[in-house]
């Protein structure tokens, strides 16, 4: 665990809100002169943390929840929160059949799924931002899952938050934060002894298999345990490409008299056989057509492994009359081994050339937080109060060789497999890498939640001071050739106003931290200059509306973000983009046994200062104007047991580069499934069946992900999944 870097200022503060906290609480018990309160009974429900409160609750049809974790605030529904949230449940991931996080995401207007930059780690857009893997959070921690493949089986909840965050959990490690971030939280055991075993496959032959346990022990069943484990393998839909999954999972919890505990330990293996690359296209040049979409122009010694082992202790302790203190510690060690080769077309029949990259990549991650959160009145004012304390650590070690950069000539309409050329450019040692990059954060954030008018009005302050350092290592001779030492305060300002039951209008402002830029180039005059982090700052206002079965939303906002670049030979943050845009959203069931689930995202990303005002006021790279999806299930009420769904996804067109002289086309989708359950021989059977990509169209899915670069990445083709679960 890292030393938690914090000023005088910082540690004071905290005791003393912590003990605020504590006394004004204990205060009000002696001078109102009641009686301690006497402990609840402990009802045991499937939370994802050591909470006292569990996890907040399904809405209605059980495709979502009322609420979800908002950082150091804690859990809030949906209608106090001054944010624009969703929070996918369990239910869905297994309705839908998904495989990862980005296929929950399918399921979002505000998201779109990217790939990261020539590799195949699933990135996700918020709001026209990018999202890496890397900053998925789990159960709130930052940098603890596998970097580029996460299992849905892990999860018990997928909380998707839209807009600038680093106040709510800090800084992303990974530099994003901007659009949006997504916590996931792992599975517990619940009040009920389940075993469950699915069964499946799905096109290209590939094999799944999934063990879900969970059971409860001790006195009043304080003590849980849920097991996950996983194995997919075989050939997917997509020509000659290959998967190979392994997953086991552990969580772990305990409730005792005023304190709770719980633990995660889990490993992934995820290996990619032949699978196909995202593709570049020179500047100058329209964009080829999209190939058919099982059609694979990966070479055929390519592969991507990546094994993890991760885990996190996480304990919250009653400090009495509702003030609660926390802890929590996580680790991962990680290893990717990667034969990549990706095709850089040249014209608009597709011919392009490819080279041969490998790397060696090892990770080492130590993350924790402490913190505490209590209630007290001010004459007629509640406060809510949260102070926290952060720390992040992580080593990269890489090492890297190439072939030579025109060594294969192919088509990606009519691939080409060739022999793997000789690798002569190194950068450190595969069979041994060095550490190459080295990153500490750490942070402290107090907020106050203050309820007025009978709780009508809610107004969230708070503020986070966060610290970034960041260390760059020679490939070669593993001597310190960059480092990086900023700090930045980041404040949040969010309004809630309650005016009748069921509607709630809000607004925020709230901003991104990223970490500052090093000028570096051979005719950069100011090379070895250290910016201080950017910050995106965001307004929004929205509505939300509730009607107990079917909820609606609407948010209105505008992000700035500073990006860098060379203007007289002096690099500097000269550069923004902003992104605005209107969020529609709907959720729940309108109707017994009709379940409705999408919304709206309309995107107006621009480029407002650029390098020579040369692309000055054209759209971003990779950000549609128009994204809709609409998801639908119905019970049909002839049939016990029998559900079907449908979901519509359309994609406008978006810009694969900044002069915004190559168009992708705008794509739509169309994906259905049915499921049955019923019961064989004693036992509760479900059956399921998906089609994803029904018309099975040939499409351009995403363009960019990295920052200045418009790669492409083909859309799978139509994949049919079949499964079936047996609950023993």
């Amino acid at each position: 665990m890292p030393q938690f870097q914090l000023t005088p200022f910082a540690l004071a503060a905290s005791l003393f809100a912590c003990q605020f906290v504590s006394a004004s609480a204990t205060a009000q018990t002696t001078d109102s002169a009641q009686p301690a309160a006497p402990l609840a009974t402990v009802v045991i429900s499937a939370s994802a943390d050591a909470s006292a409160e569990g996890l907040p609750k399904a809405y209605a049809g059980g495709q979502v929840a009322r609420g979800g974790r908002l950082g150091l605030l804690g859990n809030v529904d949906m209608m106090d929160t001054p944010f624009n949230t969703t929070n996918y449940t369990q239910s869905l991931m297994q309705d839908q059949q998904a495989r990862s996080v980005a296929d929950v995401l399918q399921n979002d207007p505000s998201v779109r799924v990217a790939r990261g930059f020539g590799n195949y780690q699933e990135l996700y857009v918020i709001r026209g931002f990018a999202v890496n893997s890397d900053d998925l959070a789990y159960n709130g921690l930052y940098g603890l899952l596998p970097r580029q493949f996460v299992a849905t089986e892990l999860l018990e909840r997928v909380e998707v938050f839209r807009g600038a965050n680093t106040f709510i959990n800090g800084a992303q490690p990974g530099g994003g934060g901007i659009g949006g971030t997504i916590n996931l939280l792992p599975k517990r055991a619940g009040a009920h002894d389940l075993t469950s075993l699915t069964l499946g496959t799905e096109s290209g032959g590939l094999g799944y298999a999934a063990l879900d346990l969970g059971r409860r022990f001790g006195p009043d069943k304080n003590t849980g345990i849920r097991i996950n484990a996983v194995r997919r393998d075989g050939d997917t839909a997509v020509d000659r490409e290959g998967r190979e999954m392994s997953l086991l999972s552990v969580g772990l919890d305990f409730h005792g008299e005023g304190y709770r505990l719980s633990a995660d330990v889990g490993f992934q293996e995820h290996k990619l056989q032949n699978a196909r690359p995202s593709v570049t296209v020179a500047g100058g040049i329209a964009l080829p057509s999209a190939p058919d979409a099982s059609r694979n122009f990966a070479q055929n010694w390519t592969h991507s492994n990546e094994r993890d082992t991760f885990g996190t202790l996480r304990g919250e302790a009653d400090l009495g009359s509702g003030a609660v203190a926390w802890a929590a510690l996580g680790a991962r060690s990680g290893k990717e081994s990667n034969v990549l080769a990706a095709p850089t077309v040249s014209n608009t029949k597709g011919d392009a050339i490819m080279y041969r990259f490998d790397n060696e990549r090892k990770d080492s991650v130590r993350t924790g937080e402490v913190g505490v959160r209590g209630k007290l009145r001010t004459g007629s004012v509640g406060h809510s109060l949260s102070a926290t304390l952060s720390a992040f650590h992580a080593e990269s070690r890489n090492a890297y060789a190439m072939s030579d950069f025109s060594a294969i000539a192919t088509n990606i309409h009519a691939p080409v497999d060739k022999a793997a050329p000789p690798t002569i450019y190194f950068g450190g040692n595969l069979g041994d890498p060095g550490l190459t990059r080295k990153s500490e954060l750490s942070s402290y954030a107090v907020a106050d939640t203050m309820a007025f008018a009978d709780d009508k009005v809610l107004l969230t302050v708070g503020v986070r001071r966060q610290t970034i350092k960041d260390y760059g290592y020679d490939y070669g001779t593993a001597e310190e050739n960059a480092s990086y030492n900023q700090s930045e305060l980041t404040p949040m300002a969010g309004l809630v106003y309650k005016p009748y039951k069921g509607v709630s209008l809000y607004a925020n402002y709230i901003e991104g931290l990223q970490q500052g830029a090093v000028a570096s180039g051979a005719d950069v005059l100011n090379k070895g200059a250290i910016f201080a982090p950017y910050k995106s700052r965001q307004k929004e206002v929205g509505a939300k509306y509730d009607t107990g079965s079917l909820a609606f939303s609407a948010a209105l906002f505008s992000t700035g973000q500073p990006s860098g670049y060379v203007e007289n030979g002096y690099f500097g943050v000269f550069g923004e983009q902003r992104n605005r845009g209107l969020e529609l959203s709907v959720l729940g069931q309108p109707m017994r046994g009709l379940r409705l689930l999408g919304g709206l995202t309309l995107l107006d990303a621009e480029q407002r200062k650029t390098e020579g005002g040369r692309n000055q006021g054209k759209d971003a790279i990779g950000v549609p104007d128009t994204q809709l999806n609409i998801g639908a299930e119905w019970d049909v009420a002839a049939v016990p047991g029998l559900s079907v769904n449908a979901r519509a996804l359309h994609t406008a067109s978006q810009f694969a580069d900044g002069a915004n002289l190559q168009r992708l086309p705008s794509w739509n989708r169309l994906d259905a499934g049915v499921s049955y359950a019923t019961r064989i021989a004693e036992r509760n059977v479900t059956l399921r069946a998906r089609i994803d990509n029904l018309t099975d169209k040939n499409y351009w899915a995403s363009a960019g992900g990295y920052p200045g670069s418009g790669y492409l990445v083909l859309g799978a083709p139509r994949t049919v999944t079949v499964s079936a679960t047996v609950d023993f």
